[in-house]
């Protein structure tokens, strides 16, 4: 790694962390640089505005990447096949406030968050109907398949994924009752 690119890295892992503990607008660019140990005016020359480091974050952090929905089936076990994604999920989460935070808090004051967060959501809900086709002994119709991924897309988004490990002790869903509740809708839905 270039001394560059690893300025401009601890630029956005310093945003990263001031964004989630402050929140965005109460994030002045100066404690940026000071936590990034970089002079200011380069942290102008990688990211012009303050809103541009945002959208870097969001754009580069909330990726994913290729989700393969294939270790997940669980063919016949459909409740599990949706444990798994959300567990894998959590995992690529795990190291990202992006999501766990500043998204969730940014959405709302910045339509560029709000755009990835809905492209997000899309992403998701491809594999979770993936998941779920793969998953089922019998065929379910599509649109019963796609309103399941969407509830279930809802219900990981109720508030951050990371906070769903915690679910037994802090009130937070349950969700292995939410899977079973609609992959018993799916089972009613399925087409003869």
């Amino acid at each position: 790694m270039t001394e560059t690119h690893g300025a401009r890295l601890r630029i956005l892992d310093a945003a990263e962390q001031l964004f989630a503990e402050r929140g965005f607008d109460a994030t002045p660019t100066s404690s940026i640089a000071k936590l990034a140990a970089v002079p200011k005016g380069l942290l102008f020359y990688y990211f012009p505005a303050k809103a541009d480091l945002l959208r870097a974050l969001v754009v580069e952090r909330l990726d994913l990447g290729p989700i393969d929905a294939n270790t997940l089936i669980e063919p016949g076990n459909p409740v599990r096949a949706l444990l798994n994604l959300a567990g894998r999920l959590s995992e690529l989460q795990d190291d990202s406030a992006v999501l766990r935070v500043i998204i969730w808090r940014e959405q709302r004051t910045h339509p560029e968050v709000r755009a990835k967060l809905h492209e997000h959501r899309g992403q998701v809900q491809a594999v979770v109907e993936r998941v779920l086709r793969g998953s089922m002994l019998r065929p379910i119709a599509a649109r019963a398949l796609h309103a399941a991924a969407v509830a279930w897309v809802a219900i990981l988004t109720i508030r951050p994924l990371a906070d769903h490990k915690d679910a037994a002790t802090d009130g937070a869903p349950d969700l292995h009752a939410l899977a079973e509740l609609i992959c018993a809708g799916l089972d009613s839905s399925a087409l003869a």
